[in-house]
């Protein structure tokens, strides 16, 4: 199967039913996205398709519809993107565990709402759980984002 993922198309050799999470992570060896509970209850494993946030433990690699971006495509080490710059001003990482899929929410999230308020960013974010409990940080980085987002 033909995947492309960050931008690089990949010859995935698994079988169909296989989670995105297991080819990304077993498969790709791109280990950015993570498994928390393979439920879909901790958004560990989020990653975008087509630009939109998904649960990759929960979409089949035969139900893939576009173009995958993990954590390891949202910017570059030279140009982090805006959301991964607010986390860092915010220190919102502490074990850190959660954080790519916390990040690819928040980058969703402020695609569809450039201008979210502390209830849309409760709502929307409420799926993705950290265990360290940095939710007011998360928050905080959220709004920044969204403010250096319309500056530029």
């Amino acid at each position: 199967m033909q995947l492309t993922v960050n931008g690089t198309s990949h010859e995935v050799d698994l079988p169909q039913d296989t989670p995105l999470l297991w080819a990304l992570r077993d498969g790709l060896g791109i280990t950015g996205v993570k498994y928390g509970c393979g439920i879909a209850q901790c958004g560990a494993c989020t990653v975008h398709i087509d630009g939109a946030a998904v649960r990759s433990c929960q979409v089949a690699l035969g139900d893939v519809w576009g173009e995958v971006t993990t954590i390891e495509g949202l910017g570059t080490p030279d140009a982090l993107h805006i959301v991964q710059r607010a986390w860092i001003e915010h220190q919102v990482a502490q074990c850190g565990y959660c954080q790519s899929g916390q990040i690819m929410q928040a980058v969703d999230l402020l695609a569809r709402n450039p201008e979210p308020t502390d209830a849309d960013i409760d709502a929307v974010m409420s799926g993705n759980l950290c265990r360290c409990a940095t939710y007011p940080r998360i928050r905080a980085a959220i709004h920044s984002a969204a403010t250096m987002m319309r500056e530029v």
